[in-house]
């Protein structure tokens, strides 16, 4: 059964903060860590429950209170908390906000990176990737 997650794993995602109280080592808790972010993303009514958690609309459950808790300091120091699958899942959650929800990334951006910070480094190095085209065969 499925708890109702708070985004941006996300969030928002975010979020470069999937979940976190911050132990004695400094590190966000690992506890959440097995959130599949693909399956939010792909269930409208999760994502907007993360989001609406974090934006303070609607309820949260306990990995979504412990991602709203930890979502400020997250972004302000990087994720320099975060465990790897933390910030691989707040990366891929944020891209998807940015690229495909805009109606979930702005006011995400607005409480908690009013700045765009975050949002100006994703431009930037989306701008750096490179597509690699197929060889065409002269055959």
């Amino acid at each position: 059964m499925w708890r109702i997650p708070v985004i941006f794993s996300l969030l928002f995602v975010l979020v470069k903060f999937h979940q976190g109280a911050v132990t004695g080592s400094y590190k966000y808790t690992t506890k959440y860590d097995n959130v599949d972010i693909n399956d939010i993303i792909h269930n409208e009514r999760l994502l907007k429950n993360y989001v609406y958690c974090l934006l303070e609309k609607g309820s949260c459950t306990q990995d979504g209170l412990e991602l709203k808790k930890n979502m400020p300091d997250a972004i302000e120091t990087d994720c320099s908390k975060c465990s790897v699958k933390q910030k691989e899942g707040s990366e891929i959650m944020m891209r998807y906000l940015i690229d495909n929800k805009p109606e979930y990334w702005n006011p995400l951006q607005e409480k908690y990176d009013p700045t765009g910070s975050y949002k100006q480094r994703y431009l930037e190095s989306k701008k750096k990737e490179v597509s690699v085209k197929p060889v065409e065969n002269s055959d």
